[in-house]
């Protein structure tokens, strides 16, 4: 049976794709339909603030699992190679798997040590699909990082199959038949990982349920993100090119119709927790590996969507929701600056396990905001950092700094009256002060945190992805693409 034991709640952690934190009716989007979302973040606390450790799949999902930085768990770019066995999937990967985090534990790990049973089911993402990692005593998980909605790639054993139906609909599925077997036998709280695809590409209409798909479609407009913008002057290349109106329209009415598609079986997943009365006992997480640009700075895409690589807002900032009726309080709206990195050590001292085994960590416990509770002022941070790469941010309340190692330009913006990231102001003679201000706390934190072997300032990533370790565990194939 799953836990009844308000000392040891279940977990039921939630993964989005390429999710932007403006994308739920929640957040204020009067266009998407979230209703799921949108109930679970009226049982709990949404973070208006919440950011992403690097904004593309792999290196941040990476980060919420081990609490490291991308220069510190060496998965700097999305994983191209070493997920399968499939040379169809995979051609550069010539056929070997790699299991990326070895060696370097995730709280799942934790977990499962602390008697819980772990299941995952969807997107993985973090090399060597074929093989249950990380505490995982259940593994039902996409091949990939994305491809279609229909005939998704799933892990069978050692093979790779065509998923039936829609994958989301098989995400949610294998989910609910994970819980079902959390029913049987001793009482023992379950940590649940349900890592969707959605909403992340492909959006062409045969891709989706044709009716949602349709009923985004006639929207026409979208007024709830940017229209018409051209990217900024530094960007040498765009990863995805919306050229016209139609285009737009569709790839809006895609995107959107993923989201609600997935809001229906996050729903499911809610429903059975209610219907068996495990919803006061179970904390429910939601987030997004990354933000995401649909339009916004003129791109569509997350920090690859450009190159140099981006970190705008857009692509690092990504919902957050936390939810346990009668324990976090209901309908509350946080607006503490709060970083991916700080997840593990809130579920650490949320649900009492022991991380002090994992050395010091760069993120820091925000449980207390779980509780109803303010964070002490040690704690509550006035800054987040960000890496992508040889690109790293520095993020206060007021002022944002990006800078990019060897390909610039470097960015300094004014967030109090430039919300939108617009006006780049870095070099200009009345901030050198504060840039070089900026830069000094970055380097500094970030040299606090870096493993020399696995730095991303000595990296060529460019956002085509990774085909090999970074560090210790590296061989004689090329890392990245």
């Amino acid at each position: 049976m799953a836990s009844r034991d308000p000392q040891r709640p279940n977990l039921l952690f939630i993964l989005a794709d390429d999710l932007g934190s403006w994308a739920l009716g929640c957040a204020g989007n009067r266009e998407a339909r979230t209703p799921n979302l949108d109930r679970l973040a009226a049982s709990g606390l949404r973070c208006e603030n919440l950011f992403c450790a690097s904004p593309v799949c792999s290196p941040a999902r990476a980060s919420l699992l081990t609490g490291r930085l991308p220069s510190q768990h060496g998965v700097h770019d999305w994983l191209r190679a070493g997920n399968t066995h499939d040379r169809r999937e995979e051609p550069e990967g010539e056929g070997r798997v790699i299991e990326y985090l070895a060696g370097i534990p995730g709280y799942t790990d934790l977990l499962a040590a602390a008697g819980y049973r772990c299941g995952l089911s969807g997107k993985w993402h973090l090399g060597d699909a074929h093989h249950p990692q990380k505490g995982f005593s259940y593994w039902r998980v996409h091949a990939k990082g994305g491809g279609p909605y229909y005939g998704a790639p799933m892990v069978c054993g050692d093979e790779v199959v065509k998923g039936e139906g829609y994958v989301t609909d098989l995400i949610t599925d294998n989910a609910l038949d994970f819980l079902e077997t959390c029913t049987l036998g001793e009482a023992a709280p379950f940590c649940l990982q349900v890592h969707y695809t959605a909403p992340h590409s492909p959006w062409e209409r045969h891709h989706h349920p044709p009716d949602l798909w349709d009923s985004y479609h006639a929207l026409g407009g979208f007024a709830s993100t940017p229209s018409d913008l051209a990217p900024p002057a530094w960007v040498e290349r765009v990863s995805i090119p919306v050229r016209d109106a139609a285009t737009r329209r569709a790839y809006l009415s895609g995107y959107y119709a993923a989201l609600t598609a997935m809001d229906a079986g996050i729903g499911r997943l809610l429903d059975w927790l209610e219907a068996r009365d495990l919803r006061r006992d179970t904390l429910v997480v939601f987030t997004s590996d990354n933000g995401m640009s649909m339009g916004h700075h003129g791109l569509y895409g997350k920090g690859n969507a450009s190159f140099p690589l981006n970190l705008f807002d857009s692509a690092v900032k990504v919902p957050g929701i936390f939810s346990q009726p009668g324990v976090v309080p209901s309908g509350q709206v946080s607006h503490d600056l709060i970083s991916h990195l700080d997840i593990l050590p809130t579920l650490g001292e949320f649900l009492g396990f022991e991380t002090a085994g994992l050395g010091r960590l760069p993120g820091r416990s925000v449980a207390p905001l779980l509780q109803g509770r303010a964070l002490a002022e040690q704690d509550a941070a006035v800054v987040v950092f960000d890496e992508y790469g040889p690109a790293r941010m520095i993020r206060t309340v007021d002022w944002k700094y990006v800078h990019r190692y060897p390909y610039g330009p470097n960015e300094l913006y004014h967030l109090r009256e430039d919300p939108d990231e617009t006006v780049n102001r870095a070099d200009q003679p009345e901030t050198r002060e504060r840039q070089a201000a900026l830069l000094h706390q970055l380097e500094t934190w970030f040299l606090r945190h870096v493993e020399p072997d696995r730095d991303g300032l000595r990296e060529a990533v460019t956002g085509h992805g990774q085909l090999d370790c970074v560090g210790p565990a590296a061989r004689r194939w090329p890392r990245f693409a």
